[in-house]
């Protein structure tokens, strides 16, 4: 591979996608020089100025910390152009129009050094094209990348070289692409529209026609293909309203355009009731109304109404029930509940016959047209369109085989490899040997591993061969290399005591016979903390001994991580609140992905972090304190992270929150890395002469001193109707345990000490009425109660 460095991006262009992967560059710490045309009147930079302050004021935000925006520069292309020739990779991101973008690629070979990177973001105008008339070392070092907008949240980058690029630098960017950005990068020919949007568009299409055919309503759809099927919160309808109705449009009639000879040609052309929607501008968020329109009721409360295909108004949503959802309810892997859909008797189950069995059909006749391999057809639709499980991966689930039989019925059939595969005896797309994924490699009729997986470890594919133990919580996983791995497998990744058992378990597993631990798992979320309905169930029973046991485990599992004789990595992603923060803030090392979202939230449903978190707090604040300072400030900060359950939006912003530590802890950028960062990790320690840490003694609390600015605050707060009364009391409660109890004096105490202060108010709080009202609304509802 090519020995290139990218330490400085140009991106030519700040509209909406320009702006934000200036952002996610600036986020990974490259300098990014930010151009766009000059302005007629003023300050030439105002257009560029207003894009970037408009990107980064979107919720969710471009950036990891405002204070990446440092590393951006901007510019306007008359004044600035010529600096281009300093920086490694220039990314040209203006408008859609082949013309404009020869324009700017010709200003770009007066400055750009040879040997300079240059790609273009289009999403439809084929590469080939752009490069004409260029030299040949810029055809040579120019391709497409193809980032998804948004291109912080979204980890699809499609690659897309033409014949002339060199090889190893399109090698280079699918590894960059990888470590660097965090993305799935997916190697695409020069195809209209290529991978992604060819085969996401077909199936929304697909979808759009096959409403109208089947009678389904706006929120009949959503439901049917949302989370239950694997795919985002958001559906088909949200989903688009959110992106923009036109930019689907767009694709497609570019899809109608540029591929008569597709089967499926006809599919593109847009239905009657799209055809309304775009001459009445309903095109989604962006025009107040789409399938969606959101109005105010006369009581003043925000109603989201649906749109009436059949008569194009809006009206009250509609519940929708299925009895093929409700058989899947119970079902937690998304892949075994594809035989449910494929079976069912209802209108959700008929929706995925009709279109599932098309998109079968569609997917296995883009090869090798759009690809030449079936996996980079999965990756795209996984990483760009948010599915959990790629065409291929359902057609595996609901049955090769079956499932021909089933697209016959609905005038549907496989390609031809698809039937040669199946006489061979090949009865799957993918299998795994040996703990490696492998796909069916079409030319040479042979099973093949995925290409760039070599370092990620995928528990799902150790699940069959190196369980080492596991109950109903929780597995523990041999990842080689004398490293053991603890995986939650509860709803949400809650932490409950099979949770705790199995930690203790690894622990003891590892002290024995390995070298180190790693706490990790591939589920959407790392965990969103404790148990909290076992813990009402114990409150409203009364039950105080076992709850005292409960809770004193907890903070023991937290201790052991923290004070084991071999070293404890723990490995979040996503959402990680709670208990699964407690167990972070007590890691040897914390090996987080850069979308993390990190919070001791208790607050909210009435206690106080119960799993060593706020002795955490306590501790770290002591470690902070310093005799020249007013150490009630450093005290006040650490007490309102907890007491305002602030959650970061990013690994960047969980350390300037206080959960992670300087030096003992790194971002994966790519979350398919993070296992096998964490491993590489717990080897590095372990080699390094791990040595158990030694209890803490000397942690320094105010007593009475920093009790005083709390109950102070406290009322404040109350006083000037910010908080409620319950609210006040939980604060007063929090500081009594950060500041040691009423101690006349600051005063050096143990860890045991807070850890006992700390259970004691817990287990008071939860029994106070207001908290388990509180409790009692999350674990019935899923919302938090402010009373």
């Amino acid at each position: 591979m090519m020995n290139k460095k990218i330490n400085r991006v140009a991106v030519l262009g700040s509209g909406i996608m320009g702006s934000r992967i200036a952002c996610h560059f600036a986020n990974i710490g490259v300098e990014v020089l930010l151009l766009d045309i000059a302005a007629k009147e003023g300050d030439k930079n105002s257009i560029v100025n207003t894009a970037l302050q408009t990107a980064v004021k979107t919720n969710p935000s471009p950036v990891y910390s405002k204070k990446v925006l440092t590393n951006i520069a901007t510019g306007n292309f008359e004044d600035d152009m010529s600096k281009i020739a300093a920086y490694d990779w220039i990314i040209e991101v203006v408008v859609e129009n082949l013309d404009i973008k020869k324009k700017v690629f010709e200003q770009v070979e007066q400055y750009r050094k040879p040997g300079t990177l240059v790609t273009s973001n289009t999403s439809g105008i084929p590469i080939h094209l752009m490069a004409e008339g260029r030299t040949d070392d810029f055809k040579a070092n120019f391709c497409g990348t193809h980032f998804f907008n948004p291109p912080r949240y979204l980890r699809l980058l499609e690659i897309i070289p033409t014949p002339h690029t060199r090889p190893e630098l399109v090698d280079f960017l699918m590894h960059y692409g990888d470590k660097f950005l965090g993305k799935t990068t997916v190697l695409c020919k020069d195809t209209p529209a290529f991978i992604a949007n060819r085969v996401g568009v077909y199936s929304i299409m697909a979808l759009l026609h096959l409403v109208e055919k089947m009678d389904l309503t706006v929120e009949e759809v959503d439901k049917f293909t949302g989370p239950a099927l694997g795919r985002p919160k958001s559906a088909t309808f949200r989903t688009t309203d959110v992106v923009g109705l036109d930019t689907m449009i767009k694709v497609a009639k570019g899809l109608y355009d540029n591929c008569p000879d597709d089967k499926a040609h006809e599919l593109f052309k847009l239905p009657g009731y799209v055809e309304k929607m775009e001459a009445n501008k309903w095109l989604g968020d962006k025009t107040g109304q789409g399938f969606y329109k959101k109005t105010k009721s006369a009581e003043g409360k925000t109603e989201i109404l649906a749109l009436d295909l059949k008569t194009m108004e809006y009206r009250p949503q509609e519940k929708v029930k299925s009895a093929t959802l409700e058989l899947t309810k119970p079902i937690e892997q998304v892949r075994d509940r594809m035989k449910v859909f494929a079976a069912g008797k209802d209108k959700a189950a008929e929706l995925f016959r009709a279109s599932f069995f098309g998109l079968f059909e569609y997917v296995s006749d883009r090869i090798p047209e759009i690809s030449d391999e079936l996996y980079r057809i999965d990756d795209a639709m996984r990483a760009g369109f948010g599915w959990e499980l790629g065409p291929f991966e359902v057609w595996d689930a609901v049955g090769v085989a079956e499932a021909i039989e089933g697209m016959k019925k609905y005038g549907h059939e496989a390609a031809a490899w698809v039937h040669e595969m199946l006489a061979a005896g090949n009865t799957s797309f993918y299998r795994i040997e040996d703990g490696v994924r492998k796909y069916y490699d079409i030319p040479t009729k042979s099973y093949k591993a995925v290409p760039g997986t070599e370092a990620f470890i995928i528990l799902d594919n150790l699940r069959a061969s190196k369980v080492l133990w596991k109950n109903s919580g929780a597995s523990i996983i041999d990842l080689g290399d004398g490293i053991i791995n603890v995986e939650f497998h509860s709803k949400m990744n809650t932490i409950g005591g099979d949770t705790l058992q199995a930690i203790n378990k690894a622990i003891d597993m590892a002290e024995k016979d390995y070298k180190g631990l790693v706490i990790g798992n591939d589920g959407a979320n790392f965990s969103a903390g404790a148990n909290v309905g076992m813990i009402f169930m114990m409150a409203v029973e009364q039950e105080w001994e076992e709850l005292n046991m409960a809770i004193r485990l907890f903070q023991n599992t937290s201790m052991r991580i923290r004070y084991s004789s071999i070293p404890v990595v723990v490995a979040p992603h996503n959402l990680t609140l709670g208990g699964g923060c407690e167990f972070s803030l007590h890691a040897d090392h914390v090996q987080l992905n850069a979308e993390t979202y990190m919070g001791l939230v208790e607050f909210g449903v009435g206690v106080i972090p119960g799993g060593g978190g706020t002795k955490e707090f306590a501790l770290r604040a002591s470690d902070e304190y310093k005799d020249d300072q007013i150490v009630q400030n450093v005290l006040k900060d650490r007490f309102l992270t907890i007491g305002m359950a602030k959650v970061s939006t990013s690994a960047v912003e969980a350390f300037e929150l206080g959960y992670l530590q300087k030096g003992k802890y790194a971002i994966s950028m790519n979350r398919s890395r993070l296992i096998a960062d964490a491993k590489a990790k717990a080897i590095e320690l372990a080699d390094a002469g791990y040595t158990q840490p030694v209890r803490r003694k000397d942690i320094k609390v105010l007593g009475k001193q920093g009790l005083g600015i709390v109950y102070a605050g406290a009322n404040t707060m109350y006083s000037g109707h910010y908080i409620s009364e319950h609210d006040k009391k939980i604060s007063e409660k929090l500081g009594w345990v950060m500041c040691g109890g009423d101690l006349s004096s600051p005063t050096e105490v143990t860890e045991q000490y807070l850890l006992d202060l700390e259970r004691e108010v817990f287990l008071s709080l939860c029994g106070e009425r207001k908290t388990l009202e509180r409790i009692q609304s999350i674990v019935t509802k899923g919302k938090p109660l402010r009373n």
